[in-house]
């Protein structure tokens, strides 16, 4: 099995490439296929300049796998994270590798990033090619009272009966 490392690149096996672009691929599982010997940067290079387009999306797949090697997990979190790639996009570049090894087995994880590789127009959403995404919310909204009108009163009664089952606790042993 090959070796999969960060910046790994893999093409759908159906992939339509600009002429004259012949890159070598080995098969992976379930219709991916490795580049070798390339990188995004430098592929995007080579396809921008065949007047085609080669977008990253910023929607990472994130999953993990295990595996008695640390090949096997890898390829386990790899093939699940693939999994995730949406069909419209046609490659994916291995972002991140994060391995801890246990005494009997390896845990993977492993995050992908999609890249949309075709000629003409792009029929990408455009919320999914601005390069920034909008942050979810930490806060509470201004009417959350109004939203959650027992959340403010709940806290105290939490407390209280965490005290309780604390005291419960002590005076049964």
């Amino acid at each position: 099995m090959r070796t999969i490392s960060e910046s790994t690149l893999l093409f759908r096996s159906n992939i339509e490439l600009p002429g004259g672009l012949g890159l070598a691929t080995d098969e992976f599982r379930e219709g991916w296929n490795f580049a070798r010997a390339v990188n995004a940067q430098r592929l995007e290079k080579k396809i921008r300049a065949r007047g085609w387009n080669f977008v990253k999306i910023p929607d990472e797949s994130l999953r993990s796998g295990v595996g008695d090697t640390s090949e096997e997990a890898i390829a386990g979190a790899l093939k699940l994270a693939l999994r995730r790639v949406s069909l419209q996009f046609n490659a994916a570049e291995v972002a991140h590798i994060e391995l801890t090894e246990y005494p009997w087995f390896f845990l993977a994880r492993v995050r992908v990033n999609p890249y949309s590789i075709q000629r003409g127009e792009l029929p990408v959403p455009v919320e999914l090619l601005s390069s920034s995404i909008a942050p979810r919310q930490r806060r509470l909204a201004l009417d959350a009272d109004v939203l959650y009108p027992n959340f403010g009163n709940a806290l105290p009664q939490l407390k209280q009966m965490l005290i309780s089952s604390r005291t419960a606790q002590a005076g049964s042993q």
